[in-house]
């Protein structure tokens, strides 16, 4: 009986440090958004492939679609996985996400990671997260054949199109050559504002991008 009981003592106090060592959610007047936007065919050829993803499908047309809204600190760190009092997105609620996400798993785990440290609820993570995806004009996507561009130039063509980008609030991913992400900076009320120093770091160095070729 002892140590059935300090099983279960033991268990409880376990369960208590978890959920005190989760960080909290943002505050609303703290750091801000990245709209990350991935183009879909990059990532089929790292990874989604080797799944058998449905979006890596011949014919399934998948090109710009989103990766996730990101709450970040003013220091370029991101907290992750936080404490909220908001309940988790229903299946409707994930799967009406698949338009510009292209996964109802997508969208749930982007809410897990990113959306319960935003301080918002699931279905006001969501909106933003479509609200901000609309403020982007972005390029014609390729379909018969791999284009090659350079970041700079692929980051012009949507500045151009869109309102209010500056040049240090957006940048381009990338990874073997290939791009992976265009990121966009945002206030918490989603106007594009300046990356910090430690986020535009991770902006690709290379001279020129492979767009791999829509399925």
């Amino acid at each position: 009986m002892r140590a059935v009981f300090g099983v279960v003592i033991l268990g409880l106090v376990l369960a208590a440090y978890a959920m005190l060592s989760r960080p909290p959610a943002a505050d609303a007047d703290d750091g801000y958004f990245i709209l990350a936007v991935s183009w879909t065919p990059s990532w089929c050829a790292r990874e989604g492939d080797a799944r058998n993803d449905d979006r890596c499908a011949r014919g399934s047309g998948a090109g710009w679609l989103v990766h996730g809204l990101w709450p970040q600190n003013p220091d370029g760190t991101w907290p992750e996985f936080c404490d909220t009092p908001h309940t988790a997105p229903s299946r409707a609620q994930t799967a009406g996400m698949v338009d510009i996400m292209g996964s109802s798993g997508l969208a749930g785990h982007q809410w897990r990671k990113h959306g319960t440290c935003s301080g918002l609820s699931a279905n006001a993570y969501f909106d933003a997260t479509r609200r901000a995806f609309a403020t982007l004009h972005l390029p014609a996507q390729a379909t018969q054949s791999d284009q090659r561009i350079e970041p700079a130039g692929l980051t012009d063509m949507v500045r151009q199109g869109s309102q209010g980008i500056g040049d240090d609030m957006m940048f381009a991913t990338c990874h073997s050559g290939k791009l992976q992400e265009l990121r966009l900076c945002l206030t918490r009320d989603l106007t594009p504002r300046p990356c910090d120093a430690r986020t535009l770091q991770r902006a690709c160095s290379a001279a020129t991008l492979t767009l791999p070729a829509m399925r």
